[in-house]
């Protein structure tokens, strides 16, 4: 008895000193936590000043930008300038989108129906040649686009498509391709072969087991390499600047902002609302796919 009151009162004394420590250690926590929040707090404002400069001034005449290009606009809120830019003659930006939404469809349906079947063939097999094959176009994702500009352009003109947007689309595709199917490749690893083989059984053949049954559980991917893809052909100013040129009468939103800009390089009241008007439609497009990127990420985790 005497030893079962000692390891009683012991564990009793324990928990007394385990809650007792208790609201020490959440103090231990939020103080190391501090530096971490500040540091993220830092970063955000770094990161967020610039889109902050660009929103405000895009509401601003030129005087008031040169004044105080931080404060916010003096008197009543106006968009006559946003629409000044909406219609600027040097550059239709409607046309402008036109074409760069063009081209992003273009390049995400190519890079979807190319890279899926090929990091399925990989993925699905244990052959050596299709490893190598996976670690080539790992080593594709290292070489910078613009390296390939030179020889691209040889090619493009050799075949007749310089200026075009068939020889545009292509070049962006190949872009692609690497990461796609290295990223397409790991994700599908991570499905059951089961499923292959139960297709394999009600008769169908390795194309359409993955159009039917590996491709729609691909989604979260997908929408990611969707993402990546919109916003590489979006931002891009190099390659449709040097395939398509000013000669061809294409222009992207970025190419077509930079000549509006530079013809009126002084007027930030031009400037700042046509940036503005170029990327706006960039971020309503990541705040609704990121919300389909996570719920998917979310219910392929939940399954089985």
């Amino acid at each position: 008895m005497s030893e079962l009151t000692v390891t009683e009162s012991r564990a009793e004394e324990g928990t007394a000193v385990s809650e007792a420590a208790a609201p020490e250690r959440r103090s231990v926590r939020r103080r190391s936590g501090l530096p971490r929040a500040v540091f993220l707090g830092l970063v955000a404002i770094f990161m967020l000043t610039p889109l902050y400069v660009l929103v405000v001034n895009a509401f601003k005449p030129q005087e008031e930008i040169l004044a105080n290009p931080f404060g916010l606009p003096v008197g009543a809120l106006t968009t006559r300038y946003l629409s000044h830019a909406l219609h600027n003659p040097q550059f239709n930006i409607v046309r402008g989108y036109a074409v760069t939404i063009l081209f992003v469809v273009a390049v995400n349906v190519l890079s979807v129906a190319l890279a899926g079947p090929v990091a399925y063939v990989i993925a699905r097999s244990s052959r050596r040649r299709y490893r190598l094959l996976l670690l080539t176009f790992l080593a594709g994702t290292f070489i910078p686009g613009q390296v390939l500009v030179i020889p691209v352009v040889y090619v493009l003109k050799t075949l007749g498509l310089m200026g075009t947007i068939r020889g545009f689309v292509l070049f962006e595709t190949a872009l692609t391709l690497p990461f796609s199917v290295f990223l397409y490749a790991g994700y599908i690893g991570t499905i059951p072969p089961t499923l292959d083989q139960a297709a394999a059984v009600d008769g169908a053949g390795r194309l359409r087991t993955f159009w039917k049954i590996i491709f729609p559980l691909m989604r979260p991917v997908v929408a990611t390499m969707v993402i990546l893809n919109t916003f590489s052909v979006w931002n891009d100013f190099v390659n449709p600047q040097i395939i398509l040129g000013p000669g061809s009468g294409l222009y992207t939103v970025t190419t077509g902002v930079y000549a509006a800009v530079s013809q009126y390089s002084t007027d930030y009241s031009v400037v700042f609302p046509t940036l503005l008007l170029a990327i706006a439609p960039l971020l309503v497009f990541f705040v609704v796919m990121q919300r389909h990127i996570i719920s998917g990420l979310t219910a392929g985790a939940t399954k089985g």
